[in-house]
């Protein structure tokens, strides 16, 4: 695309030039037909592959035990029975009220703790900050696997001496307790580009101190890394499976814990840990669907000062 500018006035006597053409790029055009058809082609096939085993999943939970075959795993069920989801929904609603109850206060405490250290570590300086910042960090690349005996050993002697309650209460506490290093980062790196230092530098000015500044002024403007925390912690902990072995037993576990149950033994049945998987899977498929793009705005605010 090309536009047409005016010369400057020619010096007296001087034969006027010609006009001056100034280039600007134009918007890069689409691909050529045959590759929109390939680029189309490819996504058909991602998604294919990707609802294929969510097909097998829900055709499996409405067919009846006497009817699963895995040769025919692919066929629609000729009799649909609820049997499988009653089963299962029998076996999950207690665990999934523990798993809701787990997963809210673990997301809401960490994320709460990761605000403070965050604001703490990103506007206020003091002698080492960057060194316990970085032993912070180290708890993100701890592998669970590696502390779980230990953990559970500490855990066990809070239970006995401290009269911390067995059950949730326990996997709470770990959830927390791992989920502030990856908290502790999102805020640091969210309050050093989006709350500029002179607000900062003003509310000392007028008065405020530390914890006042922290309530009246950043926390207001914390919406979007909260949202990110929050849907990453709350996640992180339904999901979960290995705290749950270590931590819980059968009555106190949560739904991975009786999900296991429910699809374990010589005699699977197939129907109701089909229609189980898909039951627990819901809560976090809802949580990204209501919040998903407030999660990728939270990722991506305060990325550019």
């Amino acid at each position: 695309m090309t536009t047409t500018a005016l010369p400057p006035a020619p010096a007296p006597g001087a034969k006027p030039g010609k006009p001056v053409k100034i280039h600007k790029f134009s918007k890069s055009r689409e691909g050529t037909p045959l590759s929109r058809t390939v680029k189309y082609g490819l996504l058909i096939i991602f998604v294919i592959i990707v609802f294929v085993p969510m097909y097998v999943l829900i055709v499996t939970s409405f067919k009846s035990n006497a009817n699963i075959n895995p040769q025919s795993a692919w066929a629609v069920p000729s009799t649909w029975s609820l049997e499988g989801w009653s089963k299962a929904w029998n076996a999950l609603a207690a665990p999934m009220g523990r798993s809701l109850l787990i997963a809210v206060v673990a997301s809401a405490v960490s994320s709460i703790l990761g605000s403070m250290n965050g604001f703490v570590f990103s506007k206020w300086v003091f002698p080492g900050a960057n060194i316990i910042f970085t032993l912070f960090l180290f708890g993100m690349f701890i592998p669970y696997q590696s502390i779980m005996i230990p953990l559970q050993g500490v855990m066990l002697d809070l239970n006995n001496n401290v009269g911390l309650p067995k059950g949730p209460a326990t996997l709470i506490l770990a959830h927390i307790v791992y989920g502030i290093p990856i908290c502790t980062l999102i805020f640091r790196n969210y309050y050093t580009t989006a709350v500029p230092n002179e607000i900062l530098e003003a509310a000392k000015v007028d008065g405020s101190g530390m914890l006042r500044t922290y309530w009246s002024i950043v926390l207001p403007v914390s919406i979007p890394a909260f949202v990110v925390t929050l849907i990453w912690q709350f996640t992180s902990a339904w999901n979960d499976f290995l705290f749950a072995l270590f931590l819980s037993t059968r009555q106190t576990g949560p739904a991975t814990y009786a999900l296991n149950e429910l699809a374990g033994g010589q005699n699977p049945d197939f129907s109701s840990s089909m229609a189980g998987a898909l039951i627990t899977s819901l809560p976090t498929l809802l949580v990204y669907i209501i919040l998903g793009k407030y999660f990728v705005s939270g990722l991506m605010s305060g990325s550019v000062k």
